[in-house]
């Protein structure tokens, strides 16, 4: 059976900057797996874009922060976001069904990352924030 990324309770890690970055996310690769396959390239576009920017946003707060896991967390970012421009270069020359399989294998991946490495960042944010105030 096919994997359809939803958002669900157990994503929530309780620190709502990266809370709502996983949403927004959630939201652009559940709208690429429905888009049919003239829409698809443009929903590809917007899920490599809001992934760059999530994983940007993540790798700055965990060099800013000196977080102890930074270097195994940034270097799955960097690995995906590099599936997912090849993801990107087959929906440009009209390879729907390889884009889909990405799609598929994301929404799958996703749900893992956020708790396996997304969770010691939130409560490493948390704590952060508790140090020093928020901002």
């Amino acid at each position: 059976m096919k994997p359809i990324i939803r958002w669900a309770d157990d994503l929530d890690l309780h620190y709502e900057p990266l809370d709502r970055a996983h949403r927004d996310f959630v939201g652009v690769l559940a709208a690429a797996q429905a888009a049919d396959d003239a829409a698809l390239p443009g929903a590809w576009d917007q899920v490599v874009e809001l992934a760059r920017a999530c994983f940007d946003l993540e790798d700055r707060w965990m060099r800013d922060t000196r977080f102890a896991a930074a270097a195994s967390h940034i270097m799955q970012h960097r690995v995906v976001l590099n599936v997912l421009r090849e993801g990107q270069a087959h929906a440009r020359q009209g390879r729907c069904a390889a884009v889909r399989e990405i799609a598929d294998e994301m929404a799958t991946w996703f749900p893992k990352h956020i708790q396996a490495q997304d969770a010691a960042l939130a409560l490493h944010m948390r704590r952060q924030t508790t140090q020093t105030g928020p901002g």
